[in-house]
């Protein structure tokens, strides 16, 4: 018996929502809709900092308004903090997680005293964490914490293959993948202000929901290594991926909060219809949006 797909949207609620972020969620509802399986909603709202009620509010508001209606009840992060916690613990227990005291500053620092220039590119935003840290004896970690500084938990990603062995995925778009964290070096899973992070809760969350085929931007792509891992080391499901293409203005340029992209709301005060702006999404021809 053939498994119904299960797809979600998962945006954080810290703007208002684009026509890029509707392009996201029209791909994953489609997909869900001609595979007649379920479309689920997630709101990523573990930064309290950034994520705002009002626009968590505004979000479900406009994918109603485009008809994109979702399947049984949100998952909303910030009320499954336990969740995120107890997966945490079991990295803790496995010997996986150790405190990092660093800044960013000092990361880069260190690098460039062991001569290897911090190479940045659209795969690798962040320099690769040296492992400053990683070698602190058990003592000098619980002084430091007791001190009162501020420490980031990095997973211990050479130690996590070890356990794991070889590991891989398959992509719609791409075929089967090989995983390689070690790429990224000891990501940060969780930080002392905040007990989760994007890594670990969403990839919490797609098991806890049933999703089985994440769909999501080409842009989160890499991001994907790091998630086999995890699901490797907790024992997760793994689902099928479709990392689909990010659709941008006439100009090249991709949707994006930080920039002011023109928002769902701007384009209903207009009056464009949602009819047009679905039609506009499945063609891609979005400039009568842009201009009209």
């Amino acid at each position: 018996m053939t498994r119904r797909t299960v797809t979600r949207f998962a945006p954080s609620p810290t703007g208002l929502l684009h026509l890029g972020h509707a392009f996201a969620a029209f791909t994953a509802w489609r997909a869900a809709k001609t595979e007649d399986g379920r479309f689920l909603l997630r709101i990523e709202d573990i930064d309290p900092t950034r994520c705002k009620a009002e626009f968590d509010t505004a979000l479900q508001h406009d994918l109603a308004w485009l008809g994109l209606v979702w399947d049984g009840p949100l998952r909303r992060q910030s009320e499954h903090m336990a969740d995120y916690a107890a997966a945490l613990a079991r990295l803790e227990q496995a010997g996986l997680i150790y405190p990092c005291f660093c800044t960013r500053a000092a990361i880069k620092a260190e690098i460039a005293r062991a001569g290897a220039a911090p190479h940045l590119s659209n795969e690798q935003p962040e320099p690769i964490y040296p492992g400053i840290c990683r070698t602190l004896s058990a003592a000098e970690r619980a002084a430091r914490i007791a001190h009162g500084e501020v420490f980031a938990l990095r997973l211990n990603v050479q130690a996590a293959l070890t356990q794991t062995g070889p590991l891989d995925w398959h992509d719609r778009n791409r075929g089967r993948i090989k995983a390689r964290p070690e790429r990224f070096g000891d990501i940060v899973i969780a930080r002392k202000e905040m007990p989760t992070s994007y890594h670990l809760a969403a990839t919490l969350d797609d098991h806890v929901q049933g999703v089985n085929l994440v769909t999501r931007g080409e842009d989160l792509f890499e991001a994907t290594h790091i998630h086999r891992l995890l699901q490797a080391l907790l024992g997760l499901d793994t689902p099928a991926y479709a990392h689909h293409r990010l659709i941008t203005d006439s100009s090249g340029r991709r949707f994006a909060k930080r920039d002011k992209a023109l928002n769902l709301a701007a384009l209903r005060e207009r009056g464009v219809a949602p009819e047009a702006i679905i039609a506009a999404l499945e063609t891609g021809r979005l400039d009568p949006l842009l201009t009209g």
